[in-house]
């Protein structure tokens, strides 16, 4: 890829004038109203993961290394009040979320997007008591939209697999640089840095051993916003080559016409997307044929090869947990449920769901193979029992993608799930409204950040 970019490109120069000077009414109705339940989903998941022991960590963490003396550049850290750096607080709750896999993303990217751009939002407006919500949701967009493209353009020009934070730092630079007033100058700078130090680090390697490290955006919003106080600093580092390089150009041709913010998955469990159309399958058998999961005698899941990849065995911790594919579909046969108790705790001992776990065979199937990752994530699953009855699913895609998204109570059910749980059943719910509302003229977003700065 030629790097040799002396002058802004036309990438760059619709990217500034979209994320620097678009109104929030030239984006559709749809589109700002999608915004509001996505942010709403993320912060139902941000809540739950806020007692995780990987988000206590990050926490911790954030206060020992990347605290700030100046009030300008600190901000609470989520569901949790400590002050941190904007950087800090950001990289916390980023990390926090991404270690309780139920936040949206995206099929095109193979990852994710809320898990910074939602963080982002919330440290940003500490200092900004009277933006409104459609501005908070219009940010919000913006930092979608620059995200996915970002992504897209990263997989189409390298050989091999980076985690979310590869990309979704520039997406937390846009979203940042119109809240904070950047010049078209500073964007470029901060996008530059932005994917110059945003973690290439290799997915692949998280799915072989899945440990706290996750999808990388931890340090994806980390990156973003440091590479935004940098640039506003005087620090260079254009141009982004992923945004300006003219190899990537189509990725960017649609931008403010086609909304990918409408296209992003929500998720109805907290485990890796490339698990939930075999799930979805085992709930579907277990309804239609009602199976008693003590007479089953073999499971059989075709998927493709990535899905297939992930940990086979009964895990022994969390992370694991979310990075399996038998566990969560002998979870599904046994209960019809799969939460927080399922994949922690005692949930990682069930004898019931280790006896299903070792009957399970995955193999990789090419029709499944063809259709990843942009038409979504497609399985199927083969149920034999123990008198010789075999009941299969035919194929199917995940759920809650964009051919059949949640609408919007399905979604508010899910964020109460995990919520309530942890913030009480009054808080969650004043936080739904508040979210929900953000769509109408005469909000402010500061509503919603007084319901998600202090400890649960």
């Amino acid at each position: 890829m030629s790097i040799a970019i002396p002058t802004p490109s036309d990438a760059f120069t619709r990217l500034a004038d979209f994320a620097l000077r678009g109104q929030p009414e030239t984006i559709p109705g749809s589109t700002m109203e999608r915004a509001a339940l996505l942010l709403l989903d993320t912060l139902g998941i941000c809540a739950a993961a806020a007692p995780m022991q990987a988000g206590q960590i990050a926490r911790d963490t954030t206060l020992a290394l990347y605290g700030s003396s100046d009030p300008a550049m600190s901000a609470p850290m989520l569901f949790d009040g400590r002050a941190a750096s904007l950087a800090g607080a950001a990289f916390a709750a980023a990390t926090q979320l991404d270690n309780l896999d139920g936040h949206d993303g995206y099929n095109p990217t193979k990852g994710h997007i809320g898990v910074v751009v939602v963080p982002a939002l919330s440290v940003l407006a500490q200092h900004l008591p009277r933006l409104t919500g459609r501005e908070a949701l219009a940010a919000l967009v913006t930092g979608y939209e620059v995200a996915g493209r970002a992504g897209t353009a990263l997989h189409s020009s390298v050989s091999d697999y980076h985690t979310s934070g590869a990309w979704n730092a520039l997406g937390v630079v846009a979203l940042a640089a119109r809240l904070r007033g950047l010049s078209d100058d500073q964007l470029r700078h901060a996008l530059g840095i932005a994917e110059f130090h945003g973690p290439r680090s290799q997915m692949m390697r998280e799915i072989a051993n899945p440990t706290m490290l996750h999808d990388g955006s931890g340090m994806g919003a980390l990156v973003g916003l440091s590479s935004v106080i940098m640039a506003e600093k005087g620090f260079t580092g254009a141009p982004a080559i992923t945004l300006e390089a003219p190899d990537v150009a189509t990725h960017w041709a649609d931008l403010g016409q086609l909304w990918q913010t409408e296209l992003q998955y929500v998720k109805p469990y907290p485990i890796c997307r490339w698990a939930h159309a075999p799930i979805d399958g085992a709930k579907l058998l277990r309804a239609r044929h009602g199976i008693d999961h003590e007479k089953i005698a073999r499971i059989t899941i075709r998927s493709f090869a990535e899905s297939i990849a992930l940990y086979p065995g009964m895990p022994d911790h969390s992370a694991r947990a979310q990075y399996a594919l038998a566990f969560p579909v002998a979870w599904m046969l046994v209960e019809g449920h799969i939460g927080l108790d399922q994949i922690s705790g005692e949930g990682l001992k069930d004898a019931r769901v280790a006896r299903l776990v070792a009957l399970t065979e995955g193999v990789v199937e090419e029709r499944h193979q063809a259709r990843f990752p942009a038409q979504g994530r497609w399985a199927d699953i083969e149920i034999e029992m123990q008198d010789g009855s075999v009941y299969a699913s035919g194929d199917l895609n995940a759920s809650g993608g964009p051919d059949a998204p949640f609408d919007a109570a399905t979604i508010c059910d899910k964020f109460m799930s995990f919520a309530a749980p942890v913030l009480g059943q009054a808080r969650a719910q004043r936080l739904q409204d508040a979210v929900l509302s953000l769509t109408e003229d005469g909000t402010r977003f500061d509503a919603v950040n007084a319901l998600i700065t202090p400890a649960p």
